[in-house]
């Protein structure tokens, strides 16, 4: 009997444990809460340029699976239209807003767990950003073709050898700042005196501005360009007019990024140069750059939108101006890049009127290098009969006459052929005077014979040179006239051009 007692009891012992783990377990399921879903985004409003670009957006998420969809807006993708727990990044990409007002949509970023998440994205239209200046085309009158009646063509074979005044109206801080003096009647006197008949007007204007704000350009700027202008064209010379490097605003930003600011300063810019020098007749031509920074097909499209707003600016305020000339750069002004590069034209309601233009300081080693690199050392000599027997390693080892000609005649079958003359804007090659004897004597003169080359070439392909003269008369100088005192320096070097033309 108590046998079956003490087993009763063992068993009676073992269920109490038993359930009571049961019990355990059970209430502890029962104070357990259910995990909390969310879904954020890093940010809840993008406000896009005008020209379009990406913005990554990241997710973070414990929900097992979300989408993102946009409103009804056809310009923006979605690098990503789903994902899953944990933080996921997908880009955002608005294309160029080329209509005229600002635009909206609305990015939301759904998941059946929990309420959507919302993003507002808006682009500002291309009339906001044209607004960034004021319209300076306030006086536009008739067209008129008096004293215009020349095609692009036409002026090209009036145009014998053109000079460039170097450093001077371009100079940071002012028209003598880089050591040159005041540009005088005499100087150009001087230059048409001695067998040119072109003068390229190199000419800053960003940092001659009365106001910054609104891109207006100072007036009695304005008057001494065309002060100068006036003293070419008395000379009945032909003269150019652009904006050269200036600082680099335009011509070292040519990207998408400054694609709409940098083409409303070009408007506001050439809408009051085309006005305040509206008067002259066909011997002014008016280009729209220097020397671009342009390296692929991308950048090429948008220094083609810079071509075309100059364009389009100087045509807007009429009179002489609707029947100018007009000059667009190829990209870098490189010949090479612009064969291959420059396949499109920016449009000109006015026809024939057009002309490219690029430079040439080919070979660099003997045109322009002044220490020897790891790329490549400077060449003293260059030309059939103009090569050294003992400084050989200075000799020219390529850029010589056959690739001279090569290249003047890809820019004759690309534009020259077509109608669209083209402007040599730049060419030369450094005096090397710290070279003595020998050296010395076959340097200059194989300089002077490159000179005449360029010019030979050049004439004979349909381009249009302007040498390149900084009025530095010293070592790795270009200059050709003393402009001190208005007098003929490097007697060799103008030989050397002169004798091109013959």
């Amino acid at each position: 009997m108590k046998k079956k007692v003490k087993n009763r009891l063992f068993i009676t012992l073992l269920c109490v444990v038993f359930f009571g783990i049961l019990a355990c377990s059970s209430d502890s399921g029962t104070d357990k809460k259910p995990e909390t879903i969310t879904i954020s985004a890093d940010a809840s409003k993008i406000d896009f340029q005008t020209k379009g670009n990406a913005v990554a957006v990241k997710v973070t998420t414990n929900a097992t699976a979300w989408t993102v969809a946009t409103s009804d807006a056809s310009w923006i993708q979605l690098s990503q239209l789903s994902g899953g727990t944990g933080t996921t990044s997908f880009n955002i990409t608005a294309s160029e807003n080329t209509t005229a007002a600002t635009r909206t949509a609305v990015i939301t970023i759904s998941t059946n767990q929990v309420a959507s998440v919302q993003i507002a994205v808006s682009q500002i239209g291309a009339a906001v950003v044209s607004g960034l200046y004021p319209s300076y085309n306030t006086s536009p009158i008739a067209d008129d073709v008096t004293g215009m009646g020349s095609t692009a063509s036409e002026l090209a074979a009036k145009m014998k050898l053109g000079w460039n005044i170097g450093n001077t109206l371009e100079a940071t801080g002012g028209e003598t700042a880089w050591g040159n003096p005041k540009v005088t009647k005499a100087l150009i006197d001087l230059v048409k005196a001695n067998g040119f008949n072109a003068i390229r007007i190199p000419c800053s204007w960003n940092q001659n501005l009365a106001n910054s704000t609104t891109a207006q350009i100072k007036t009695e700027w304005l008057n001494r360009v065309k002060e100068v202008v006036q003293y070419c064209v008395d000379n009945d010379m032909y003269v150019i007019v652009n904006i050269h490097w200036d600082g680099g605003w335009l011509e070292n930003n040519i990207t998408d990024a400054k694609k709409s600011e940098n083409n409303a300063k070009q408007k506001a810019f050439w809408e009051q140069i085309a006005t305040h020098l509206r008067g002259f007749d066909e011997h002014l031509l008016f280009a729209g750059a220097n020397e671009p920074n342009v390296e692929n097909a991308a950048q090429m499209a948008v220094l083609t939108s810079y071509h075309q707003t100059f364009i389009d600016a100087v045509r807007s305020t009429g009179g002489k101006n609707a029947f100018r000339t007009l000059i667009v750069q190829g990209p870098s002004t490189d010949i090479e890049k612009t064969n291959k590069l420059m396949t499109v034209l920016p449009t000109d309601k006015t026809a024939n009127r057009m002309m490219a233009e690029v430079h040439y300081y080919s070979p660099w080693n003997f045109g322009g290098l002044t220490k020897d690199e790891t790329w490549g050392k400077m060449f003293y000599y260059w030309g059939a009969g103009y090569h050294s027997a003992i400084d050989t390693e200075r000799n020219a080892t390529w850029g010589e006459e056959a690739d001279l000609e090569k290249n003047f005649k890809l820019m004759k079958t690309q534009f020259v052929d077509k109608g669209i003359p083209v402007v040599l804007g730049e060419f030369g090659a450094i005096r090397r005077t710290t070279l003595t004897g020998d050296a010395l004597t076959l340097h200059l003169a194989s300089r002077a014979y490159y000179l005449k080359t360029v010019v030979k070439q050049a004439k004979a392909n349909g381009l249009l040179p302007f040498y390149w003269d900084e009025g530095s008369l010293g070592d790795k100088g270009f200059g050709i006239f003393k402009r001190s005192d208005n007098t003929v320096f490097d007697t060799q070097a103008l030989n050397g051009l002169l004798d091109g033309l013959k």
